[in-house]
């Protein structure tokens, strides 16, 4: 299947076009095996999704918070959430986790773009497909972050590309305008897995 202005030479010398998903099964039944098709991917449509992530953290533990910002063409969506106490790391998962949940495709490819090489090589290098296979031994951290990202990313094209942080890329940059606004926030919520497991908050 692909998508783009589709050209059909029927038969009889028409030529007939539109923008569609080509299927050949369909092109075949509706005008026989003999038209010809011209294929014209439509360069102002991009069938890919692009997700920029960032997390923040006050103290490293303490307070913090991730920002996540989803585009398709131009479709634009800014996502973001405070926690009370976590880390810097916990909010670099957290903004790519809560980027792929609030996708409501698993159709289109996704590239994912974070400076954080923590993530980013982690998937990307191979390391979490060993953590999975050894059950995070040798006390790996955030393992109930990790094991979610894995069932979440199963049924989407996953890429990750690293950018480097505080730079010239606007997208990585308002993530972290939207991650240090978060962690600064009020009413922040409880990172209840790290709270409870490694924490020593009261």
């Amino acid at each position: 299947m692909r998508t783009g202005i589709v050209f059909l030479e029927l038969p009889d010398g028409l030529l007939w076009f539109g923008y569609h998903v080509f299927k050949r099964k369909r092109v075949n039944k509706f005008h026989g095996r003999n038209a010809k098709v011209i294929l014209h991917r439509n360069n102002m449509a991009e069938n890919l999704i692009k997700i920029y992530t960032d997390g923040a953290a006050r103290g490293n533990p303490g307070p913090g918070g991730y920002g996540a910002i989803l585009i398709w063409n131009q479709h634009r969506k800014e996502l973001s959430e405070g926690y009370r106490h976590t880390t810097n790391n916990r909010m670099e998962l957290m903004a790519v986790i809560k980027a792929l949940v609030a996708l409501k495709t698993s159709d289109l490819p996704v590239h994912i773009y974070s400076d954080s090489q923590y993530v980013v090589r982690a998937i990307s290098e191979g390391w979490l497909t060993t953590w999975i296979k050894t059950n995070f031994k040798g006390d790996k951290k955030n393992p109930d972050l990790w094991k979610l990202y894995h069932t979440l990313a199963q049924p989407f094209q996953i890429k990750l590309f690293w950018v480097k942080g505080h730079a010239n890329n606007p997208f990585n940059n308002r993530c972290d305008e939207l991650a240090t606004a978060a962690a600064d926030g009020k009413n922040l919520q409880a990172d209840a897995w790290y709270e409870q497991h490694v924490s020593d908050i009261k």
